[in-house]
């Protein structure tokens, strides 16, 4: 049975979520604990973490797919939840790396420079698409909407992969630079 009221009772919580979310990010990067007098150590160790964490991503969203494409929809579901966990588990690393430290300047030159900021550029306007994306995908799965939830998953997978590749292709290209 299909429940379209579960589908509007999320309507707000996603738009509010897709907003809030890069804005609040926006905000704390930029904001660094030392500023307000907050002696704290650099947590330095954060990226290659999230960098995995984000490798991880890619991992169990393609095993989510298999798992879906097989008939397996319990371990899909749990994988997609893994996935989503996982993203806030990013998110969270990111933005407490980046109020602790100074942004690392990409030292590459020439066409390897405009191969990282095209990347990273994608890569961030597509982790700030993805959210409602996310967000509208998996609650159609909830409301038991599969039609649809499989239509926008269609758009939604591959981006979502994208995201989480690039994020592991942008710390390999600019941990090189990292302050030791």
């Amino acid at each position: 049975m299909e429940d379209h009221s579960l589908e509007k009772k999320y309507n707000k919580f996603i738009i509010a979520v897709s907003i809030v979310i890069p804005v609040v990010v926006a905000i704390l990067f930029g904001v660094k604990l030392k500023d307000f007098g907050y002696n704290v150590e650099p947590l330095s160790f954060l990226p290659p973490i999230y960098a995995t964490i984000n490798g991880i991503t890619a991992v169990v969203l393609v095993l989510a797919v298999i798992a879906i494409k097989k008939g397996n929809q319990k371990v899909h579901e749990r994988l997609m939840t893994t996935a989503i966990l996982l993203s806030v588990a990013f998110l969270v690393m990111y933005v407490a790396y980046h109020m602790t430290a100074d942004s690392t300047k990409f030292g590459g030159d020439g066409i390897v420079k405009l191969i990282y900021f095209f990347i990273l550029i994608t890569h961030i306007l597509l982790s700030i698409a993805i959210i409602p994306l996310v967000l509208i995908t998996y609650v159609r799965a909830l409301a038991k909407r599969f039609d649809k939830h499989r239509k926008i998953a269609k758009i939604t997978f591959p981006l979502w992969l994208y995201v989480a590749v690039t994020g592991v292709v942008v710390y390999l290209m600019i941990s090189p630079y990292y302050a030791h």
